[in-house]
Parts: C-alpha cells; sequence; structure tokens
C-alpha cells in the first residue's frame, strides 16, 4: 500500500474546478449556442450567454420562461454543441 491517499475533497474540487473554468471559457470564446449534459441524463440547452451565471462551486441555468436550475458541476458530463434546425429551433 502507498504511504499517501489523496483527499478527496481536494481532487473533487480540482475536478469542479476545471469543469466550470471549460464552461466558462465556452461561454466566453463560443458564443455558439451549447447543452450542458448532466450524469443523470438530463439537458440544459444554453442558446446565449445571458442564460448561464457561472459561480466558483454552482452553475445555475435560465430557461427562457425565467425558471433557474442550479447544478453542482460535478454532475456536469459534457458541453455538446447546439443543433440548429432550418426553422430556427433546436
Amino acid at each position: 500500500m502507498l504511504g499517501w491517499q489523496l483527499d478527496e475533497r481536494v481532487v473533487s474540487r480540482q475536478v469542479e474546478r476545471m469543469n466550470v473554468e471549460q464552461i466558462r471559457k465556452r461561454v466566453h470564446e463560443d458564443p455558439t449556442p451549447f447543452v450542458i449534459r448532466l450524469t443523470d441524463g438530463r439537458r440544459f440547452p444554453i442558446p446565449h450567454q445571458d442564460y448561464i451565471a457561472i459561480g466558483k462551486h454552482l452553475v445555475i441555468v435560465i430557461a427562457q420562461d425565467d425558471s433557474s436550475v442550479k447544478i453542482d458541476p460535478l454532475h456536469i458530463v459534457s458541453l455538446d454543441d447546439a443543433r440548429v434546425k432550418k426553422n430556427g429551433k433546436s
């Protein structure tokens, strides 16, 4: 057995920080719509940067009806490009 152990809290916060930074980078560098996909399969469309708020340990997605969802960044598994149909809907 190794003489050291990883502190799971430190590792999880490093992964969370990486996810938050990836989201921040996507929002600021690529203005095209995207979808946040979570570990439980839920998907949240982000049509524009006005529909997302990014904190240190929290992501908030605002829907077009002004409802919101708080997301722990540890549950975000991917940021997928949104496919826009010809009629303008995704």
